[in-house]
């Protein structure tokens, strides 16, 4: 009973028509086969990515939909665009890149077949409003990198002392241990090991 009262909530939930992210499908009358296209720029909202990297908050997501009337309730297909800004996760200098994403959800209205089968993951058509918030959260953050770098062989920071080592490739702590401190007088500097 618990899982139904969940649900009931979710179908419950009142949206907000001014919301940018909350889209209006009444102008598809419910008629299957239907169209409606989209494309608005819309303010990211907070935490949306990982927490490297991500798209900054109030950054312009650009969205490009289409809204397809069939009989289960709304198909809404497109795609979303958004800056990234993070830190490469060897060296933590700052990137910046772009994430485009495809998605496609569907919305089920209320009184249709599949109300009934419906999981805790359906997505639910709400007086005719379509948030699309989670989804394209979900989109954005699933494909996003869980570590990021500014280069795919970026040397990272020394262990030591904290050095970028993409600065000096030459950057070396060796220290010979005391231990074998007297062998090394041993070895005259023309005949190195490995010579």
């Amino acid at each position: 009973m618990p899982e139904e009262n969940q649900k009931t909530e979710l179908k419950n939930q009142h949206l907000d028509p001014h919301d940018p992210f909350v889209l209006d499908a009444h102008r598809l009358a419910r008629r299957p086969g239907s169209m409606l296209k989209v494309v608005r720029t819309v303010p990211a909202p907070a935490d949306l990515g990982l927490e490297v990297i991500g798209v900054p908050e109030g950054a312009d997501v650009e969205l490009n939909l289409k809204l397809e009337a069939v009989v289960e309730g709304v198909l809404v297909s497109g795609t979303a665009r958004a800056p990234l800004a993070g830190e490469c996760v060897r060296c933590l200098d700052p990137l910046t890149d772009e994430v485009e994403v495809d998605f496609a959800e569907l919305f089920v209205a209320p009184g249709s077949a599949q109300e009934t089968d419906g999981d805790d993951e359906t997505r639910w058509l709400q007086d005719d409003l379509i948030d699309l918030e989670p989804v394209v959260r979900d989109a954005v953050v699933l494909t996003l990198p869980l570590q990021p770098l500014c280069e795919e062989d970026c040397p990272g920071l020394c262990a030591q002392c904290g050095a970028v080592l993409r600065d000096d490739p030459d950057h070396d702590h060796s220290e010979v241990d005391p231990r074998w401190a007297a062998l090394e007088g041993l070895v005259s500097k023309d005949e190195q090991p490995g010579d």
